[in-house]
């Protein structure tokens, strides 16, 4: 099965409460098959830095790395 990471953007009342408690209006997360994973990132390259990690995860999950 192919696996998909993305990382979308949340504005507005999206955004948790500890974010908007220091100004934030928008945050970052990803998502793996669509599914929220971690938490959610004050900047978008933090979030592709957690992309990046989980893709590679997921890749050494299907070449049978970690089995």
């Amino acid at each position: 099965m192919q696996n998909k990471v993305d990382v979308a953007v949340m504005i507005g009342s999206g955004v948790p409460p500890s974010l908007r408690a220091l100004g934030q209006n928008a945050c970052w997360v990803v998502l793996v098959n669509g599914e929220p994973r971690g938490t959610a990132f004050a900047s978008r390259d933090e979030a592709q830095a957690c992309r990046a990690a989980w893709q590679a995860l997921l890749r050494l999950e299907q070449s049978g790395s970690l089995h």
